[in-house]
């Protein structure tokens, strides 16, 4: 679901890197460029909410290891929100990939609550 434009949650489309974001952000969080100057964005408005960072090494035996990084999002009922794939490669011999995951909390000053999409029942 897409909230409308100018309500918490509506999306834009970045015009330098293509990804989706949120309509109100000062600086795509995909290439970290400004979108826009302005007086509502202050420092420390943004809180982390959640940041989990882990390593994988491979040892210097065997074969290259091939991973997939999958984020799955769900709301409070346990329903899908979204499901995707996040990036893709290689771990060779001797190698290691450091992987973060962040989120980002920013307050809006929108107090109404997006209704829930209907669930369909069989």
């Amino acid at each position: 679901m897409s909230a409308r434009p100018g309500a918490a949650g509506a999306t834009r489309t970045c015009p330098h890197c293509k990804t989706t974001i949120l309509e109100s952000a000062t600086v795509c969080p995909s290439c970290r460029h400004y979108l826009r100057f302005d007086d509502k964005s202050e420092p420390g408005q943004v809180t982390r909410a959640l940041q989990v960072e882990g390593e994988i090494r491979h040892p210097s035996e065997g074969g290259a290891w091939e991973y997939s990084v999958v984020l799955t999002i769900r709301d409070d009922e346990g329903t899908e929100v979204s499901h995707q794939v996040v990036g893709v490669g290689a771990i060779h011999p001797g190698d290691a990939r450091t992987f973060t995951l962040a989120v980002e909390l920013m307050p809006t000053n929108d107090m109404r609550r997006m209704p829930k999409k209907p669930t369909s029942r069989h």
